[in-house]
């Protein structure tokens, strides 16, 4: 497994064994002043009172964290099986592998389709079907080759009996056009209450794509709702729209790599990065666009200003919350255990130049508090997840697995 030089820091400071605890009732400073205190970017406003910056909060439940393994290859989405365990993309190798409770890894398990792990790619987002007792079926997203350069795609497939390999891989949905690039893919992917699949891709990162955000002949900087087969669902916004793809859910995306429904509204939720800052949280609804790159609340990586410099659009919606500087949100879920009641229906998003794990308190879809967990341990999170024992599981670029649950 690649180790880079930070990583090989952080094992001097916490072995795998490691373990650690929050002092809650012991907080420090003034708990209602933002959670975020270096200068932001840009002098750009927010919309609203707490789009950005917003109180902090602390867990008050006493909880406590542990590596469980330290073996992953660079995984980059976690979804829990129905017995407990866990199934893992690992990013660069393009293979899947299950995680037993107690950090237990299996062989790596066969028959995927190549990806290409160049710059962003490679194996990324995955989802297990509502009915996978029964069908055994998973379903995923990679970046990967065809004539042109490189496009997310979207797969399925059969886990076998013995759990060694995927049978009959089949690419369902390709999010076209191809582009010689290697950065923003996106992907998540989720099932939705009525068992159809939100997936969500990238812009391509590149000026010459940035504007296909915004073109609904393109399924870059999307959020796409495909059926099982990859089929456009019928009732999706665009389906009577001549000019757009009939799978197209929402736009103006730039690089969405979190999706999350609310546990009781069924609301869907992304996140996904800005440029220098700007990286947003977005409350997502069917036919609206969201602006990227016409508004944002970031700025070059250079230093300049993107196009008019505007954060308000007529007829372009508003992130719920953003941050600036990036925090880099990567995979989220939202709490719906009993484990720890205060973090019922908040959500948890894996933050990677961050170095933490965002908590938000939301109510009636707006954030009203923020909390950073794990921030200690100096690990890029790449996604989080709720265990079928109430607990949150969260894996990291360095190849961490942690569980975090009540002490």
């Amino acid at each position: 497994m690649k180790r880079t030089a930070s990583f090989l820091f952080a094992l001097g400071i916490v072995v795998f064994t490691s373990c650690g605890q929050n002092s809650a009732g012991k907080a420090t400073g003034n708990p209602s002043a933002s959670v975020e205190t270096k200068a932001p970017n840009s002098n750009y406003q927010p919309a609203f009172v707490g789009q950005t910056r917003v109180s902090g909060v602390k867990t008050t439940t006493p909880y406590e964290f542990k590596v469980l393994t330290e073996a992953l290859d660079f995984p980059w989405g976690i979804k829990s099986l129905p017995d407990g365990r866990f199934i893992i993309t690992q990013r660069e190798s393009g293979t899947l592998l299950i995680a037993k409770m107690n950090g237990e890894l299996s062989k790596a398990i066969t028959g995927l389709p190549a990806v290409n792990p160049d710059g962003q790619g490679g194996l990324l987002g995955i989802a297990v079907d509502p009915a996978f007792e029964q069908n055994r079926m998973i379903y995923w997203t990679f970046s990967e080759n065809v004539e042109g350069g490189t496009l997310t795609s979207v797969a399925k497939g059969k886990l076998s009996a013995d759990e060694t390999k995927i049978e009959n891989a089949t690419v369902i949905y390709r999010a076209t056009p191809a582009y010689k690039g290697n950065l923003h893919y996106g992907s998540r992917i989720v099932f939705d209450k009525s068992g159809h699949l939100f997936v969500s891709t990238g812009e391509r990162s590149d000026l010459v794509t940035r504007p296909q955000a915004q073109q609904l002949n393109s399924s870059l900087g999307k959020i796409i709702r495909i059926t099982t087969e990859g089929k456009a669902v019928p009732g999706n916004p665009f389906e009577k729209q001549a000019d757009a793809k009939p799978e197209l859910y929402s736009y103006g995306h730039r690089n969405v790599q979190g999706l999350a429904l609310h546990p009781v509204t069924g609301a869907l939720f992304n996140n996904e990065f800005g440029p220098r800052g700007g990286d947003e949280v977005n409350l997502v609804s069917a036919g609206k666009n969201y602006g990227w790159p016409t508004i944002t609340y970031g700025i070059e990586y250079g230093g300049k200003k993107i196009g008019d410099a505007i954060q308000q659009k007529a007829g372009l919606e508003q992130p719920v919350y953003y941050w600036d500087p990036s925090v880099s949100p990567s995979g989220m879920t939202f709490y719906s255990g009993d484990m720890i009641p205060e973090w019922k229906n908040n959500l948890f998003i894996g933050c990677l130049s961050g170095m933490h794990i965002v908590r938000l308190v939301i109510e009636n879809n707006k954030v009203t508090g923020e909390e950073r967990l794990l921030s200690e341990e100096s690990q890029r999170f790449r996604d989080v997840t709720q265990g079928k024992d109430g607990a949150l599981y969260a894996v990291t670029d360095q190849g961490r697995l942690y569980r975090i649950a009540k002490k």
